[in-house]
């Protein structure tokens, strides 16, 4: 089963990685594929920023401050999980024909994209977000405009010697998903 398929039934979040990361080029080469997605009019209403060494202490103390201050190592540990993170960002576009609802969809199309990009080149990666995502530290930190949401962050590494693992067929019920009208 060759193909987008076969990368999307096996894609699995690795919560854990290894210390090994793409390159910026490797990034680059990825943003370029997974930015090939329908959009419609050709806004391209996203970007993406990479987070490598000591900066993910910036994203650490930003969480920490959006978090009232507190506990600012445990927050750099988080920002350090992986040897890199990547901000995934909307950036909306003045449309009179796309509403911001469907830039913010290409955008997190881009990110998952991205996700099976990663993925299917043998990173181990996963998508994070939470409550402290779209806070005002959060927004400062990663220099966004005034027109631009942060989607969260694809955390990209090594896979550990655990490998890539086969997911088991059926995962979801296809029934309780597709319906006709």
């Amino acid at each position: 089963m060759p193909g987008v398929r076969a990368a999307m039934l096996a894609r699995r979040s690795s919560s854990k990685v290894t210390d090994a990361a793409p390159t910026p080029a490797e990034v680059a080469d990825l943003v370029e594929a997974a930015g090939q997605l329908a959009d419609h009019s050709g806004l391209r209403p996203w970007r993406v920023i990479e987070i490598r060494g000591e900066a993910r202490d910036i994203l650490g103390d930003a969480l920490a401050a959006a978090d009232g201050g507190r506990d600012a190592e445990k927050f750099r540990g988080k920002a350090r999980r992986a040897p890199l993170v990547l901000a995934v960002v909307a950036s909306f576009r003045p449309s009179h024909k796309v509403p911001r609802w469907e830039q913010e969809a290409v955008a997190a199309g881009v990110a998952h994209g991205l996700m099976l990009l990663l993925d299917d080149e043998g990173w181990g990666v996963i998508w994070r977000t939470g409550e402290l995502t779209r806070t005002k530290p959060v927004r400062a930190a990663h220099r966004l405009g005034e027109h631009e949401e942060l989607l969260g962050w694809l955390y990209v590494g090594g896979l550990p010697d655990r490998g890539k693992k086969e997911r088991p067929k059926g995962r979801i019920r296809v029934a309780e998903h597709l319906s006709s009208l």
